[in-house]
């Protein structure tokens, strides 16, 4: 049975609309069989809400987030700044005073839908038996919410690498569900060097001696060490070499000394310091098991998958307007990636640029530099 649920009281789909902004909630969607075959009881969604759906249901902009992001895009009326919180709020681009603005934490994650560290009707871990997820199945489970809440058309999908992945399947498996779709620093297809880099950061965590193979929720440890070096190796993927340079270059951390002494062992360069605080960061926030749950969906995304070809798939965008987006200095998703999938539309569009030094969290960083753009294509009601 699908019903909205919070910690606090059960809701309507009438309430959720006229709610609080930046609240989590969670809803039961119901069970669910994946797409390779994993079948689940009971699916239980994590989801925010900013602004209030209109009488016709015309406003709805679903904003999807990235590997290890969440539901928390601005801060509305919780404590917490949000993750996008130049670009989604009252008079920004995504204009919460406009629209009614939904985020939805991707299934196998960790921050309120189920996933590997949800517990059974037993009262266990689902650990290593938790189903293999595609991008598919999560646009799939969120129509479901969706449809829970009364929103069966969306002005627009947006979001922005994995949430960009995301965006383009919504659009893709339904074209009749989405008027805009705005596409990131993503692709239509993973390629081989995206998940060599994914792969070598799943292995991380399962070589990690404290992963028990996944069952590690009652053994008082974690894999910290697996999912720490997981993610060093993704955020140097997320950072352009120019940017790496120019804040770092070859400056020690302060007070010690990167050359290794009869005195003792050698330092950390700043750079060093730099990967090991973001490691650190990920750590306290984020299951390993979740990481590769998700990180291996989007190693699998190709919205190919069950048509004859990409340009197959993409026939079915012909009444959708794509925006696609790429970061100038993006080393992940290559900005040519981006530019394959906009000439690949069954109405070929250019591609708008996010010019920073960053690298591939230029996306986050400096996603306003396309509020002229999509306020003349995507919000110009």
């Amino acid at each position: 049975m699908a019903s909205i649920v919070t910690t606090e009281e059960t809701l309507d789909s009438k309430d959720i609309a006229d709610g609080r902004d930046g609240i989590l909630r969670r809803a039961f969607v119901g069970e669910y069989t994946f797409e390779t075959g994993g079948y689940l009881p009971q699916i239980e969604l994590a989801y925010e809400s900013w602004g209030k759906l209109n009488a016709d249901g015309s406003n709805a902009v679903l904003v999807m987030h990235a590997l290890t992001g969440d539901a928390h895009v601005s801060q509305g009326d919780s404590q917490t700044p949000g993750w996008w919180e130049d670009f989604v709020g009252p008079g920004l681009t995504v204009d919460t005073d406009k629209y009614f603005v939904l985020a939805i934490n991707i299934i196998g994650g960790c921050n309120g839908s189920t996933g590997p560290g949800s517990l059974d009707e037993e009262g266990n871990a689902w650990g290593s038996r938790f189903p293999f997820v595609t991008i598919k199945d999560s646009v799939r489970l969120e129509a479901r919410l969706a449809d829970l809440l009364g929103v069966h058309t969306w002005h627009a999908v947006i979001g922005g690498s994995m949430g960009g992945a995301r965006a383009l399947e919504w659009a893709v498996e339904f074209p009749e569900r989405v008027k805009n779709a705005v596409v990131m620093a993503s692709s239509a297809q993973a390629t081989a060097e995206q998940i060599a880099f994914a792969q070598v950061q799943t292995e991380a965590i399962r070589l990690d001696p404290n992963f028990a193979q996944g069952d590690y929720y009652a053994n008082g440890v974690r894999p910290d060490a697996g999912l720490g070096l997981a993610r060093r190796l993704a955020h140097i993927t997320y950072r352009s070499e120019a940017e790496l340079e120019t804040r770092f270059a070859r400056k020690a951390q302060h007070g010690e000394q990167p050359l290794e002494t009869a005195d003792g062992p050698r330092g950390r360069y700043q750079v060093e310091s730099y990967l090991d605080h973001q490691a650190t960061k990920l750590v306290h926030r984020f299951d390993a098991n979740s990481y590769l749950v998700i990180t291996e969906a989007l190693m699998s995304h190709d919205v190919a998958r069950g048509y004859d070809s990409l340009r197959d798939a993409l026939s079915r965008l012909a009444k959708v307007n794509v925006v696609v987006a790429a970061v100038s200095s993006d080393r992940l998703y290559f900005p040519a990636q981006s530019e394959l999938l906009a000439s690949s539309l069954p109405k070929p569009k250019p591609v708008h640029y996010i010019d920073s030094p960053i690298g591939h969290d230029g996306f986050l960083t400096d996603a306003k530099q396309l509020d002229p753009v999509l306020r003349a294509l995507v919000f110009d009601d």
